[in-house]
């Protein structure tokens, strides 16, 4: 085996300062190589399979968890908008006040138009705004169906529930004579 030292005369100890830390990191490299030349390391369990490591062990969890807790998008705003168009609807129709809706109706148009005065930073906005009073009709319009479903639900489940008491009143009548 061939000496791994460099001749005496090459090499000046003074030249290299080595505080502990530093010592002990290279202690531990040379034994984890010395590991690896002998093959201690081959045929570990789960080798060659990725790692499944919680968020925290990601370098960037931190700024992960602040775009999720925030609600921070990496969208463009064409697509933004386009998904916002899409949930439009829905989130109008948990609303109760025709004002709320309007406002949010108003506020969805405007950040419409502020995107179509920006540069595009992606696909083409595609996306229109909406008309103030067709969208609080169609709210109003679903708002009436919903509540006529929910009074025929509520006329069913008490005419059954009449039925019930009448029929167990027959049954019982029957019973005491």
């Amino acid at each position: 085996m061939a000496d791994q030292h460099p001749p005496p005369e090459f090499f000046n100890p003074y030249a290299v300062a080595i505080d502990e830390e530093v010592a002990i990191a290279l202690l531990a490299d040379m034994h984890v190589r010395r590991a690896i030349e002998r093959g201690e390391f081959d045929d570990l369990p789960g080798s060659g399979r990725p790692l499944d490591l919680p968020d925290r062990h990601d370098p960037d969890w931190w700024l992960k968890s602040l775009m999720r807790r925030e609600g921070i998008v990496q969208l463009p705003p064409s697509i933004q908008l386009r998904k916002e168009d899409a949930a439009l609807d829905e989130r109008l129709d948990e609303m109760w006040s025709e004002a709320d809706v309007r406002q949010e109706v108003e506020e969805f148009n405007k950040r419409v138009l502020r995107g179509r005065y920006q540069p595009p930073a992606g696909p083409p906005l595609v996306t229109m705004p909406r008309d103030v009073e067709a969208t609080v009709a169609a709210w109003a319009d679903r708002r009436a169906v919903r509540a006529a479903d929910a009074r025929a639900s509520a006329d069913g489940q008490v005419g059954d529930s009449a039925v019930r008491s009448q029929s167990r009143g027959v049954r019982s009548g029957r019973r005491r004579s």
